[in-house]
């Protein structure tokens, strides 16, 4: 039969507990929780083993939250327990059958009522399963000049104490930005003119000189970097305590009393490989939809409302990973899966696998929450999304297979203790900074215009002076343990964190040569537009001269004589802002922008609605399908798939002011001296179409 966890909403209740509190005379009290046990099931002894540090089981801990009414006297004292061979985990352990008890006395310092919460944690098994209940979590009154203490709800089965003081997240919208953004041309219909015939793909008018083939290769890096980012948040997911405890528990169970040790191994591999296959499945949906539309990941990604969705999830998702409540999935599912695990086999293996995606859902979903959200909002969306969770994946099923092979190596783990929770805590911080992401990305969207620079990175600083300042163990959150002294590692974690403040500190510098903020290069496309700005607003990366409207730019290169330079580009688009940040601002690049060429930058991710007249529907040749034209971000996306065959940003296009092709489109391309040459091929071939035009017109 399956070795199988079982999540913390569960059916299974094999263990019920009570609580109360009795006074012992007038300075001391004793808190005392009592628990039932169902038969054939056990629950852990606070020290597990009088002879060893048992590697794997939960010992069971009683947490009082600190207060300035009383005191701890003493350690946790519990009842009568037994050893005995546990055959989970080989070994003999201590624990309780049928009934325990677990007490705290304290010493009162208050001469008036208060109350006392806390919470208990344990572990229950019996011979074939082990369940991770919800810790419990109680509360009660002492009157220190009374005959007794109050006892709430003394004979009754506990319930966990409710959570209250979520705030609502309510988002007010502040007045758009300068309608010049969104200027159309005099004269411009509905009838907008998305394929330009004029320009010919594979044949524009310069081809010996600036070759850039940055599409391949950017796109086969960004797939690395985020399969290698999506390996590290498995990494991190490990160190949690939704996953740790399980790896002895999972190895365990694959390698104890098997006569057949090869065979017992290569079920712990199958089983690692399992739980890689699962999360790669995760994303398979997303890649029918990428075949539906190719611009619908991209509309997922920069909707408003989903970014705002994304906001409130990430927000829960902190105030969870600071330990005020558990998200779980259903019990029924997990049970489901559970039981589908005792089939055995490559089946069983897969449910066992499954089930453990499923009880690791409160510590895993937030990151793989980032995952997902980050990789839509890149280019190459589903297969990106696909790297990340096989990454993910791997990185979870490593150890599993690792410890397996290699068992004796469980005794090099640390022990499953407090430390766990701060990981926990230090993410929370982290979803409360990815948070303010997603509504920078709703705020400069849809041009709500309260979100800006300023406000962006002054919430970052206060977010992690707040991480700093838990790691210095200055705050505290409901479900970390008494911090006796700082490690090592704590204090210099804590070091880190107040110098990354200090840089985003610095992003407050004033730029005179641009007038306005340093740009900060370690948030290129996380924070919003150095321009975007309370204090020195500008329309432009940089203050160039440049359009937002495909036609008004147009018709200025006509009358100005100069080559069109259309950027195509995206509010959420981080490699844009890297772009505008790390290439556009070289003084020789700046320079042929500002002087050279006229500059639009087209926003496909723009969602601030056309005018009445100007919305549309026509018969996309590219996706053979009706494409609704209701956004401005609508009318320059149909414009880059329809004319330049491409849906991904950025995506740099030359033309001449009659609309043909100087020189091959160009994405992504962070070597500043290519992109250099690849602008001035294109001012050489303006120079040729202007002495040809010349020559026709006499």
């Amino acid at each position: 039969m399956a070795f199988a966890f079982v999540s913390n909403a569960q059916i299974l209740e094999p263990v019920k507990w009570k609580y109360k509190a009795e006074l012992i005379g007038k300075e001391e009290a004793e808190i005392i929780l009592t628990c039932t046990i169902e038969e054939g099931w056990h629950v852990y002894a606070t020290k597990l083993s009088d002879k060893t540090d048992a590697i794997g089981p939960i010992a069971t801990t009683l947490k009082l939250d600190p207060s300035a009414n009383y005191e701890l006297v003493g350690k946790t004292k519990e009842g009568k327990y037994i050893t005995h061979f546990d055959p989970n985990f080989e070994m003999d352990l201590n624990y309780f059958e049928n009934t325990a008890s677990f007490s705290q006395k304290i010493k009162i310092k208050s001469d008036q009522p208060f109350q006392i919460t806390g919470v208990l944690e344990y572990m229950s098994c019996n011979d074939e399963k082990c369940i991770f209940p919800d810790p419990v979590k109680f509360k009660v009154s002492i009157k220190p000049e009374g005959t007794g203490a109050a006892e709430t709800a003394k004979d009754t089965i506990l319930n966990p104490i409710d959570s209250s003081g979520l705030a609502q997240t309510n988002i007010t919208g502040a007045n758009p930005t300068d309608a010049n953004s969104h200027q159309v041309a005099p004269g411009a219909s509905g009838n907008f003119n998305y394929a330009i015939n004029s320009i010919d793909l594979a044949n524009p008018l310069v081809k010996d000189c600036g070759s850039v083939s940055t599409a391949a290769p950017a796109k086969g890096s960004s797939l690395w970097q985020i399969f290698v980012l999506g390996f590290l948040g498995g990494l991190v997911a490990l160190l949690t305590p939704c996953v740790f405890p399980m790896i002895p528990l999972t190895v365990s169970f694959f390698t104890k009393g098997n006569s057949n040790k090869k065979k017992g191994v290569t079920n712990a591999m199958v089983y690692g490989l399992f739980i890689f296959l699962i999360y790669v499945l995760l994303s398979l949906p997303f890649h029918f939809l990428d075949q539906i539309d190719p611009n619908i990941l991209n509309n997922i990604s920069t909707n408003v409302w989903l970014n705002v969705f994304f906001f409130v999830i990430f927000v829960v998702f902190a105030i969870s990973f600071f330990g005020y409540f558990e998200i779980t999935l259903p019990a029924s599912f997990a049970n489901k899966m559970d039981n589908a695990s005792e089939v055995g086999g490559l089946i069983g293996s897969f449910f066992m696998a499954l089930t453990l995606a499923i009880v690791s859902f409160s510590c895993t979903g937030p990151i793989l929450g980032s995952l997902l959200a980050g990789s839509l909002s890149k280019d190459g969306g589903a297969i990106q999304l696909t790297a990340g969770m096989g990454g993910f994946g791997l990185a979870l099923g490593i150890p599993f297979a690792v410890f397996a092979a290699f068992p004796g190596m469980l005794k090099s783990l640390p022990k499953s203790g407090g430390w766990l929770n701060s990981v926990k805590v230090v993410l929370g911080f982290a979803e409360l900074a990815l948070a303010i992401k997603f509504l920078s990305n709703a705020d400069l969207v849809d041009h709500w215009g309260f979100l800006k620079y300023e406000v962006f990175i002054g919430a970052w600083v206060i977010i992690f002076i707040g991480m700093a300042l838990y790691l210095f163990g200055k705050i505290k959150f409901p479900h970390d343990s008494p911090l006796k002294k700082l490690s090592f590692f704590r204090i210099s974690s804590g070091v880190m964190v107040i110098a990354w403040v200090v840089y985003l500190a610095s992003g407050f510098r004033y730029d005179e040569k641009y007038n306005t903020y340093h740009s900060l290069t370690a948030l290129s496309g996380l924070a919003p537009p150095v321009g975007y700005s309370w204090m020195y607003p500008k329309e432009c990366p940089h203050n160039l001269d440049c359009e937002h409207d495909y036609q008004l730019a147009l018709e200025r290169a006509k009358r100005e004589n100069k080559p069109l330079f259309v950027d195509f580009t995206g509010y959420a688009c981080v490699n844009c802002r890297k772009m505008e940040e790390h290439v556009w601002i070289k003084p020789e690049i700046l320079d042929i922008l500002r002087e050279k060429y006229i500059v639009v930058s087209l926003y496909v991710d723009d969602r601030k609605e056309l005018p009445a007249e100007l919305r549309e529907s026509f018969f996309s040749q590219k996706a053979n399908r009706t494409t609704d034209v209701v956004t401005y971000g609508d009318r320059w996306a149909a414009l880059q798939v329809e004319s330049f065959n491409s849906n991904s940003q950025p995506l740099y296009c030359l033309l001449t002011p009659d609309e043909k092709l100087l020189k091959d489109p160009v994405g992504y391309t962070p070597d500043s001296d290519k992109y250099k040459e690849w602008l001035e091929c294109g001012l050489g071939g303006f120079e040729t179409w202007k002495s040809e035009t010349a020559m026709v017109r006499h």
